[in-house]
């Protein structure tokens, strides 16, 4: 009798946990696209912005290199790194 309600309950508590596990996961995934879309556009406006300039300084050329690297190492696809490339090609100046 006790085993049979040790194992009911074991059974219970780990599918409880498995469910709030996947809830977790599901956020986080959530938040790692969200924080992936928002360096997206601040790379996207910040490069448009270097590309039609025609050159960019040393801080944009930083702050858009340090956006890129986060940007880069959540999975970002070919076009943040398309506008990357680009803008390390502009001139220096400043």
């Amino acid at each position: 009798m006790w085993e049979f309600i040790i194992q009911y309950w074991a059974e219970w508590a780990f599918g409880l946990l498995s469910a709030a596990v996947v809830a977790v996961a599901v956020k986080y995934k959530a938040l790692l696209d969200g924080v992936l879309a928002i360096l997206h556009d601040r790379i996207y406006q910040a490069c448009q912005f270097y590309l039609a300039q025609g050159y960019v300084d040393m801080a944009g050329l930083k702050n858009v290199e340090y956006l890129y690297r986060s940007y880069h190492a959540l999975g970002g696809n070919g076009t943040g790194t398309e506008l990357y490339n680009r803008v390390k090609a502009l001139p220096i100046r400043g």
